[in-house]
């Protein structure tokens, strides 16, 4: 598999990951992602969830379906998505709850460290690196 066809595959997958979460946001998983929500968020946890689902399902069908001429400004924008969803990860941590199997001090800490892996996915899937 050449660079090209390995960095679509892996903004299809990224996508495809994307999509699911988003779509787990509206349905099954709502309870999970509030737990994400820190709480100075100025919006209703339930609210938050769903708008971040909507922005997840956007950006996930974006990366599956986008043109060579658009991928790089979708791979920014999913960026940015993870960049600005990492106080989730860390409020999480702080306030020590749980989702997802994340149950312990450590395994909320090791979480931290998978949201700078999804930025840099979605920055290299798009050509952007």
């Amino acid at each position: 598999m050449n660079e090209k066809n390995g960095r679509k595959a892996a903004r299809i997958l990224l996508g495809g990951s994307l999509l699911f979460a988003g779509i787990s946001h509206l349905t099954f998983a709502r309870k999970e992602f509030k737990a994400q929500v820190p709480d100075w968020v100025p919006l209703k946890k339930d609210d938050t969830v769903l708008y971040s689902g909507l922005a997840e399902i956007a950006l996930g069908s974006s990366l599956v379906f986008t043109g060579q001429k658009h991928e790089q400004s979708i791979g920014k924008a999913a960026a940015s998505f993870f960049t600005a969803i990492f106080p989730g990860n860390i409020s999480q941590y702080a306030n020590k709850r749980s989702a997802f199997g994340l149950n312990t001090d450590k395994k909320r800490f090791l979480r931290l460290f998978f949201q700078p892996v999804l930025v840099y996915w979605a920055l290299k899937s798009t050509n952007n690196l």
